[in-house]
């Protein structure tokens, strides 16, 4: 593994992660999920470099190792992280190896992004693992409907107030947050579709571009992206090859997989090779056009 750093124009920096193989076919851009550092797909990274590719690993901005000193005062949003780090990175892959076929596998916002963002059109194929309309009215249960709700609606103005961040890590709740980017985050889980009722997304236009054959995963025991919330967000997909799979958990031989369990390393053996199939077909087939 090769540490390396993308700087941005506004100077802030993406810190980032190169997994080698001895003889790539392709590139796999790793797009991650909200607080949730590059160190937890380590494990699939490591399958997919040697499975013969070559992949990138990041946090976004605020994050991980891409991380301030101080989070407070830290200025980026959750749509700076799809529109620019998203891009940012795609593009160094791109420049970086101009000879490789470049591939993308974004788990929840980093599905997202693959959704909205220009760059997806350089891609050969892309893997959205449990990506969905984010609405807090959509979650399965009760129980978790109200977690959610309080987690947005009163932790998050009241602690990114206090704090001038999102302190995660003492709820428990993953990766502390920059204040504009939980904002942002609160604000469109109350909309009853999602960023595509923020006219300053322009979501649903964005997608109408995307071009790129796209894998959607859904896993039966994920609360938030549930049949429905996925259909959401791929829906306006107008113009992408969309292949949709559903997977239960003991259809796959494992107790449990939820929004997190795609990229643990016991769901490997079962999961993941149908994945570098996909991914293999995409890298050698022909690009389609944009």
């Amino acid at each position: 593994m090769e540490p390396f750093s993308i700087v941005l124009p506004n100077q802030q920096s993406i810190a980032a992660s190169l997994w080698t193989s001895a003889a790539p076919t392709a590139v796999v851009l790793l797009h991650p999920g909200t607080g949730i550092t590059q160190r937890y797909y380590e494990p699939f990274a490591r399958y997919l470099a040697a499975a013969g590719f070559y992949v990138v690993t990041y946090d976004y901005r605020g994050t991980g190792r891409s991380r301030p000193a101080s989070l407070r005062g830290f200025e980026v949003t959750m749509a700076d992280w799809i529109e620019d780090d998203v891009a940012a990175v795609t593009c160094w892959a791109a420049g970086r190896f101009p000879q490789l076929p470049l591939l993308a596998v974004g788990h929840s916002l980093g599905g997202h992004a693959l959704a909205l963002n220009s760059t997806t059109n350089l891609l050969r194929g892309a893997v959205l693992v449990a990506s969905h309309a984010g609405v807090t009215a959509t979650v399965t249960g009760l129980a978790e409907r109200l977690r959610i709700g309080l987690v947005m609606r009163v932790l998050t103005p009241l602690l990114t107030t206090i704090y001038g961040y999102m302190p995660a890590r003492k709820l428990g709740l993953g990766e502390d947050l920059p204040a504009g980017v939980m904002r942002q985050w609160s604000r469109w889980t109350a909309l009853p579709r999602y960023f595509f009722d923020d006219p300053a997304m322009d979501a649903q236009a964005r997608m109408a571009r995307v071009r790129t054959p796209l894998l959607v995963l859904g896993f039966a025991d994920d609360p938030w992206a549930n049949p429905h919330a996925i259909g959401m967000l791929v829906a306006p997909l107008v113009n992408a090859s969309v292949a949709r799979r559903q997977v239960a958990p003991r259809d796959a031989g494992l107790a449990a997989i939820g929004h997190m369990g795609f990229f643990r390393q016991r769901a490997g053996a079962l999961l993941w090779p149908r994945v570098v199939d996909w991914l293999r077909d995409k890298a050698t087939a022909p690009k389609e056009s944009s």
